[in-house]
């Protein structure tokens, strides 16, 4: 199993240690996430001082960029790594790609299902010579003389996966990207019972298997090496599950486990206008919603709880801490997972 780590810092010099301690600790990627900052360029800083470790974003904007901005982004990003990028797509929601990208929004799937088929176009045109000539309902590219077309990538075109918890846009990970990023917000049995079967038959409509796929699990882990450490990872886990529960787009995962009207009450909390709504929606999520969503074990049996789980479900993890605890709780479970 492999096992990556997210990015948590954005300063240039903070980026540089951090990639380095990453790949010393023994880390297989690193991972950048597309919130507060641009989650391609201190993955430049990442590659140009590591020598082996994989760099990725988990995820970036889709919908914000036109496949052609980043389809160059992407090639660079492989070729100054030579051949460790990946990249990672997320549709985000339509509130976000309409009032803060500016950008058009309709059946996000159908759109994702192009986007990457456009990207692989583009990158068949660089790295293969192939002529360009993409025709799409969402996005066409016709157009690339040689004056714009970059020199052939090391690696060829970077590995696309795909962020998905609906069964439509999982099936088109299966479809066209190269691996699929489940969403924190899951469970062992929601990625055996659906996740799982529907991304195979995804990848049987293309003709590949699940030996041409990789699943990647960013997998809610609370621990602790002092009862008050412990005590603060599941507090910070209650919540971050509560307010996952409360979005309406995750209550399939809920509805699976007979779990619907917790959501209905978590999302009626989260709109309350009461002053202690979030502690009151952490108060919700009981011991065993905690630890179906969760790993929640000390550090010496996080990695064996997680190859019990998952073992049999995932390639890649990472760990998802709503919590501060120091990195170092990490690279013993790093280790023997690596080597599991």
């Amino acid at each position: 199993m492999k096992v990556d780590g997210k990015l948590s810092v954005w300063s240039t010099a903070e980026v540089v240690a951090e990639a380095r301690h990453h790949e010393k600790a023994g880390y297989d990627g690193l991972w950048a996430s597309e919130s507060k900052h641009d989650p391609f360029l201190p993955l430049l800083l990442a590659a140009e001082h590591t020598g082996r470790l994989e760099v990725g974003t988990a995820i970036a904007v889709a919908f914000a960029r036109s496949p052609m901005q980043l389809a160059y982004t992407a090639h660079d990003l492989q070729a100054y790594s030579c051949g460790r990028f990946t990249l990672g797509l997320g549709s985000q929601v339509r509130p976000h790609i309409e009032r803060r990208f500016a950008m058009p929004w309709s059946r996000p799937a159908a759109r994702m299902r192009e986007y990457v088929s456009a990207l692989r176009a583009i990158w068949a045109a660089w790295n293969e010579g192939e002529r360009l000539d993409f025709h799409g309902d969402f996005y066409s590219h016709t157009l690339m003389s040689p004056f714009f077309s970059p020199p052939p990538a090391t690696g060829g075109a970077p590995k696309v996966f795909v962020a998905a918890v609906g069964e439509a846009m999982t099936r088109v990970a299966g479809e066209v990207a190269d691996g699929l990023l489940a969403h924190g917000f899951t469970t062992e049995r929601y990625l055996r019972e659906v996740t799982l079967p529907t991304a195979e038959a995804g990848l049987k409509a293309s003709g590949r298997t699940r030996a041409d796929f990789a699943v990647s699990h960013l997998l809610l882990t609370a621990t602790g090496r002092t009862e008050e450490e412990m005590a603060r990872a599941v507090a910070g886990t209650r919540q971050q599950i509560a307010f996952y529960g409360s979005t309406p787009a995750y209550r399939g995962v809920l509805e699976l486990h007979g779990w619907g009207e917790l959501g209905d009450e978590l999302n009626a909390l989260s709109k309350a206008d009461r002053d202690d709504k979030w502690e009151a929606m952490s108060g919700l999520v009981d011991d065993e919603v905690l630890n179906t969503f969760a790993v929640v074990a000390e550090p010496e049996r996080v990695a064996g709880e997680i190859r019990r789980r998952y073992g049999a479900l995932v390639d890649r993890v990472s760990f998802y801490t709503a919590y501060e605890i120091g990195t170092e709780v990490w690279e013993p479970i790093v280790r023997e997972l690596r080597e599991s």
